[in-house]
């Protein structure tokens, strides 16, 4: 196997630079635009960086300087920071999803001197607080449709200005850009990755190229990457999850990064492609899983059979599968056909027929959505890590694979139990900490190991088993622990569930707060003639409660342990939305919002005589008007026997 150990020696400005001498004509990157792929090769790539960093330079920014970059996933957003990197300074990722305050408040904390925004929409949140934006010298912008009144304000930039000036800029000065590029060390800080921001507002994590280019070398020692492999970028570019494979992967591996032409189309520019692996939040997977669901619902019942038939074979060919282990003759004869009729066709519309290795990671996912994907084919494994440790740490290995775990070290990464039961881990991926919070950052590497404030245990085959966030475990009122994010998870695996917040800490029993899916429990209600008009019309169905209690009384039959069944839930009237707060950008619930917000009802499902209880539901609009509606919500009590 290739040893990129070598690489490590590298910024990433110059390891593109060694990609351009070693493949420089090949493609590097692809965007689609207007429908149609536009291919960029690595010598192109490296060229447009150039072009931005000295034009950068020409407009002030310099080493230990800092540019954010905000909206959705375009090759611009590599050229801006790694333009930014070449010169020393620091680029930094915010959600296109984040609000103006929030953002003013965030490019404050950082020290941001110059900002780049893909759209109108993202410049406009930018003028909505510029008066609380002083330190912010220019505010750059790609796409220039509804720019035409920003124009005359030297403020702003087109993205095609910068590149003219830098191309200047390299005509009279040739060797500068190659000179600047070959100073950068390997520990230099180059990115500000916000963390999620589930207590407040997020903290800027200072990772270095050493960070990104080592995750990337380990895990292409763990599972081979080529360099004419597929992947497609669609996770927010503010997430670690992205860079992780944007930076890292791309940068050790050589392998193609594929820009779809919006976050709409992603999932058809997905079959145009055929990544060879990808990764993804569990609500992808959950997604596309729900659209296999829809798919087979609607075809002629004799597929219905078949596909149940072979779904079982695939089910049972799977525990071999994930184990290692070699399936019985009939059970691999079986699969084989399996494969051939229903499920290689199947993946091939969905543009996965390629994919080697499908990860996720972000939050734990449930056993039976792992056996789901490997029955079909698709070799979902779990990773973990966080922000301040790029994103993968901890990964499955081909023939190992175990719902419950995480799986092992990636080489060169150490890991530990704290005597609370923390995770710790220790690796050249582990950050520096976090951008101006001292405090902070002793907390998170005290001793030397990275703190992941994840409570674990690493069982007896050394697998790591992630239990729940340490401040999140909850115990009842006799003390028995349990992990909402585990139960959730379970309540999850029902297609007629999109989310879940589980509650019961110190109280008699478990109780929870259910959002069904607006697509699957849509469907599954017109096939019955049940109209309605709203999310909150639908959710509150008579016919959509008891289909409720039938999922609830699925999870409490399979439940471990007693006092993990739900005694009482709610359907909640409104799709919990990381605009409303109640989720962070990343899709974890917050907690301590979530509780606060809808405590009425959470006192409803204590109080067991409630059965039902008006609320007040408001809504705000985009245009910024807002309504507030009346609603009635029933409290579900659930058989104590099942």
């Amino acid at each position: 196997m290739e040893n990129h150990d070598h690489l490590l020696q590298f910024t990433i400005p110059q390891l593109l630079r060694w990609r351009v001498q070693q493949t420089g004509e090949k493609v590097a990157i692809r965007e689609k635009d207007f429908g149609f792929w536009n291919n960029y090769t690595w010598s192109e790539y490296y060229n447009c960086v150039r072009k931005i960093a000295l034009g950068l330079e020409k407009l002030g920014l310099k080493k230990g300087g800092k540019i954010a970059l905000i909206g959705d996933n375009i090759p611009e957003m590599l050229f801006m920071a790694i333009g930014a990197q070449s010169l020393g300074a620091i680029a930094a990722g915010v959600y296109q999803t984040t609000l103006p305050d929030e953002i003013s408040q965030l490019l404050d904390y950082m020290d941001i001197e110059m900002v780049f925004c893909d759209d109108q929409e993202q410049v406009d949140k930018i003028v909505e607080v510029k008066d609380k934006l002083p330190k912010i010298k220019k505010v750059i912008y790609e796409d220039p449709r509804g720019m035409r009144a920003y124009k005359s304000d030297d403020w702003f930039m087109e993205i095609k200005e910068l590149y003219r000036i830098g191309e200047e800029a390299h005509q009279s000065n040739p060797g500068h850009f190659e000179a600047m590029v070959t100073k950068g060390r390997p520990d230099e800080v180059c990115f500000f990755c916000l963390t999620s921001g589930t207590t407040g507002l997020s903290k800027a994590t200072m990772l270095t190229h050493r960070n990104y280019i080592n995750m990337g070398v380990q895990i292409s020692k763990t599972d081979r990457l080529e360099n004419t492999d597929e992947y497609i970028s669609f996770l927010p570019f503010a997430w670690i999850g992205e860079q992780m494979n944007s930076f890292g992967v791309a940068m050790a591996t050589g392998i193609t990064i594929n820009f779809p032409e919006s976050v709409e189309t992603s999932m058809d520019d997905l079959k145009e492609i055929g990544p060879h692996f990808m990764f993804g939040a569990p609500r992808i997977y959950e997604t596309i899983r729900s659209q296999i669901w829809l798919k087979i619902d609607e075809s002629y019942w004799l597929n219905r059979k078949i596909y149940g038939f072979f779904m079982a074979v695939g089910e049972k060919a799977a525990v071999y599968r994930m184990s290692g282990k070699k399936m019985p003759p009939v059970l691999g004869l079986l699969t084989w056909l399996g494969t051939q009729m229903i499920f290689r066709p199947l993946i091939n519309q969905l543009g996965l027929l390629r994919l080697r290795r499908a990860y996720t990671g972000g939050a734990a996912l449930g056993p039976e959505l792992f056996t789901f994907y490997q029955a079909i084919g698709v070799n979902l494994k779990q990773i973990y890590g966080q922000t301040e440790i790029v994103g993968i740490a901890y990964m499955h290995r081909d023939g190992d694979i175990r719902a419950d775990t995480v799986g092992f070290p990636l080489p060169e990464t150490e890991c530990r139990i704290s005597d609370t039961g923390e995770i710790l881990s220790r690796s050249p991926s582990v950050s520096q900490g976090y951008y101006n919070l001292p405090e902070k950052t002793a907390e998170l590497l005290e001793g030397g190991w990275l703190h992941s404030g994840d409570a674990g245990f690493i069982d007896k085959d050394g697998h790591l088993v992630v239990i729940d966030r340490l401040s999140d475990v909850m115990h009842n009122k006799d003390g028995d622990m349990f992990s909402p994010m585990f139960l959730e998870n379970k309540l999850k695996f029902s297609p007629y569930i999109k989310e879940a917040v589980i509650l019961g800490n110190k109280k008699a029993f478990v109780s929870a707060m259910i959002n069904v899916d607006p697509i699957v429990v849509g469907k599954w209600a017109e096939d019955r003639g049940i109209s309605f008009s709203t999310f909150m019309d639908l959710s509150q169905k008579e016919e959509v409660g008891k289909l409720m209690v039938q999922q609830v009384e699925n999870f409490n039959r399979n439940a471990e342990k007693k006092h993990h069944r739900i005694k009482r839930f709610v359907v909640l009237y409104k799709l919990l939305d990381m605009d409303d707060g109640e989720l962070t950008k990343t899709g974890k619930i917050r907690r301590d919002f979530v509780q606060k917000k809808y405590q009425d009802l959470i006192e409803g499902l204590y109080e067991e005589s409630v059965q039902e209880k008006e609320v007040e539901a408001s809504f705000q609009y985009q245009d910024g008007q807002s309504s507030t509606v009346k609603t009635k919500i029933h409290f579900y009590t659930m058989n104590e026997g099942v």
